[in-house]
């Protein structure tokens, strides 16, 4: 078989493609591999082809582990490197794909790992895991038996107390440290949290389910043992990673133990588009790996852009390039083009609102339809003037970064009774499921809970339990559902639906409004719930990656042939649009005014403004408000206060723009403008304001 299958990849991607696999075939596998891969410059097809090659070269599928950061990127990958492997060698390019057995998240993986693994590190093969709402809700049931609810001072809430208790697991730091540096309003509860931290690992343990942070804390802990880290380690021959910028601490601890050596190991990922800090990654990961081995690691920069025109990239380089720490790349394109990027003034909020809108619709009668556009976003928020706007002038949109599918009340309903069905010991999926029941409140479930935990057999024991007094004929059909699937005398996925017969009634008495959308909802629900092999599978993989969800007042235009997305820009990355807005480009905004405590945080920042503009294939447009209405301030109560464009975009970097105000304004500075208004110098009386 030849290589024709590489004369499409450009030179650097084909060297990062090729690298090492020259003597695979006689069974030596090559030192650890970095790939910096520029915005737009191909990564993911990079990625498929080495694979691919790897694959044509004799590798195993079966011996080679891809982490990617969502499930839907994993298939993807593993669908265009069968497509790859299929035309090299004539065979079925679906055998190929499916050959592929470790393909995934690093939490899915994780969690895989673990139920192998289980009986070696002292785990239940058949615990369950918690999303983060549970996570949190388990983290106030103990605060509560603990007293630190009532305490005399202020004690952090639930959400907080997580967060804390997640950045300190993520980040392998020390709690001191984590709450000196991120959480300094908590300074002096560090005694009681590790009280609660304490208490909340042994509750998690007794009820046999795990958060999101142990998948990679309990592995990384696995991989502490000598004998466990060979044997696992000694699974794979070849160890890709995509998006290796957005690893933390622990992802990274994962890594070297599973390849010491580093030979085998691949990342790939951009520091110039490290913007989750807060879930404790680290830009620190992928800027210290070369240095990580010894020998140091090969790194190829990926530096071409297929997506972005070529002043977009060059107002994208300009922005980047004044970050402190990163690695030297400058992307180039061939895609010419005469438009620069647009910096637009506009009045205030409801003026960038009305010219986002106004865009768009004038966008489209140009040929570029609505899906081809896109409004981003520094926090979900932001878009709330614009979304009435939208609704008033009938332009469908979906949101992305706001609510998740699986957070709803009626989706978490079922999924909690799902939950404590394969999991009867998980106090927070019973305590949410049995307060359904007309009859049964708090402290009746406590009660049932805990009298069902202290025995050998939860679900004997639950059906045995007599009925309350209450709850009448709603006990015996949810004691009839739980027996149904305890026994397992359904087959996947018809287990849902036989607790969604049963939750119906619950889902009409709770939701007397809106009840035939949120039936929708779960009717969708057993439709996702067909394309996983069991129920375990399902409920681990619908809590590690969670399907995006639309919101906002237009809901989701599924009658509309077209719509428009508004996304955080956090949401927004990966993805590319031919028409890109980006609100809100003042200090304060981008950067946030809580993202400029520290120079890592301002420098995150300024790659968020990058991740952003490099979302535009054709045309980029940033908006800058003036002014903003501030509702409720104590020291002036509700006024106009000023902003400043980003300062991201210093005056020299202005050339790189097209710089324009809206809406347009005749020459004469006492002309009416279009609305009725009367120009005027906002900067002469802001400078009068001082004198």
């Amino acid at each position: 078989m030849t290589a024709a299958y590489l004369d499409k990849l450009n030179d650097r991607q084909r060297a990062a493609v090729e690298y090492g696999i020259a003597g695979s075939a006689a069974g030596e596998i090559a030192g650890p591999l970095l790939i910096i891969a520029g915005a737009g410059s191909g990564k993911t097809n990079t990625l498929a082809h080495r694979v691919a090659h790897l694959v044509v070269n004799g590798a195993d599928p079966g011996r080679i582990l891809m982490m990617t950061f969502s499930r839907r990127a994993a298939a993807e990958m593993t669908e265009r490197v069968g497509r790859i492997c299929g035309r090299v060698s004539g065979r079925d390019a679906t055998a190929f794909a499916t050959a592929f057995a470790w393909a995934g998240t690093f939490h899915a993986i994780g969690a895989r790992i673990l139920r192998e693994n289980a009986a070696a590190v002292g785990l239940d093969p058949n615990f369950t895991i918690h999303d983060r709402e549970d996570s949190a809700d388990l983290m106030n049931l103990i605060r509560h038996d603990l007293g630190l609810a009532k305490s005399e001072t202020r004690f952090p809430t639930k959400s907080t107390c997580l967060a804390i208790y997640s950045r300190v697991v993520n980040s392998e730091a020390a709690l001191d440290d984590v709450v000196r540096t991120v959480f300094p309003w908590v300074k002096g509860c560090e005694p009681r949290l590790r009280e609660l931290f304490a208490a909340y690992v042994d509750a998690k343990q007794a009820q046999n389910v795990l958060d999101y942070d142990d998948l990679l804390l309990w592995w990384a802990q696995t991989m502490s043992d000598a004998r466990l880290a060979t044997e696992i380690g000694a699974r794979f021959d070849h160890i890709l990673v995509d998006e290796y910028q957005d690893t933390n601490r622990l992802q990274a601890s994962i890594l070297t133990a599973l390849k010491p050596d580093g030979r085998g190991l691949t990342v790939v990922g951009d520091d110039a588009q490290s913007i989750y800090s807060f879930r404790a990654a680290t830009v620190r990961n992928i800027l210290d790996f070369p240095a990580a081995f010894q020998p140091q690691a090969e790194v190829v920069t990926l530096d071409r852009n297929y997506r972005s025109t070529r002043p977009i990239l060059a107002a994208a380089n300009a922005v980047i390039g004044q970050a402190k720490q990163r690695f030297t790349k400058s992307l180039w394109t061939e895609r010419e083009s005469a438009e620069r990027p647009r910096l637009v003034t506009v009045g205030d909020e409801a003026d960038q609102a009305r010219y986002v809108a106004s865009a768009v619709l004038e966008t489209r009668e140009t040929g570029v339809t609505l899906k081809q556009q896109a409004v981003l976003f520094r926090t979900s928020h932001h878009s709330a003037s614009l979304e009435v706007e939208l609704v008033r002038r009938n332009i469908p949109f979906v949101k992305f970064g706001g609510l998740k599918f699986l957070d709803s009340a009626h989706v978490k309903d079922l999924m909690a009774a799902l939950r404590f069905a394969e999991n009867p010991r998980d106090q927070v999926a019973g305590f949410r499921v049995l307060q359904l029941i007309p009859g049964i409140g708090a402290a009746t479930a406590r009660g049932i809970l805990d009298a069902i935990a202290a025995t050998a057999d939860p679900v004997a024991a639950l059906l045995a339990h007599p009925a309350p007094p209450r709850a009448g004929t709603d006990w015996v059909d949810f004691r009839a559902a739980i027996a149904d699937l305890g026994a397992r005398r359904l087959d996947w996925p018809a287990e849902l639906a036989r607790l969604r017969a049963w939750y119906d009634p619950h889902l009409e008495r709770r939701f007397e409004d809106d009840v035939e959308m949120r039936r929708a909802d779960l009717l969708q629900l057993e439709a996702i719930a067909a394309g996983h092999p069991s129920r375990s599978r399902f409920l681990t993989e619908l809590t590690l990656d969670p399907p995006d969800a639309t919101s906002g007042q237009a809901g989701p235009p599924l009658l509309d042939e077209d719509y428009l997305t508004l996304s955080t820009i956090h949401s927004a990355k990966g993805r590319e649009w031919k028409n890109v807005f980006v609100l809100n480009a003042v200090d304060g905004c981008i950067p946030s005014d809580l993202g400029t405590g520290t120079t890592d945080e301002i420098e995150e920042e300024r790659r968020l403004l990058y991740v952003a503009m490099t979302r535009a294939r054709d045309s980029l447009s940033l908006v800058v408000p003036q002014r903003f209405f501030t509702h409720g301030q104590a020291a002036g109560g509700d006024r106009h206060v000023y902003a400043a464009r980003t300062r991201f975009i210093p005056a020299m970097l202005l050339t790189l723009f097209e710089t324009l105000a809206w809406p347009t304004v005749s020459a004469d500075p006492g002309a009416a403008s279009p609305r009725g208004e009367r120009r005027i110098d906002v900067g002469q009386r802001m400078r009068s304001m001082w004198r």
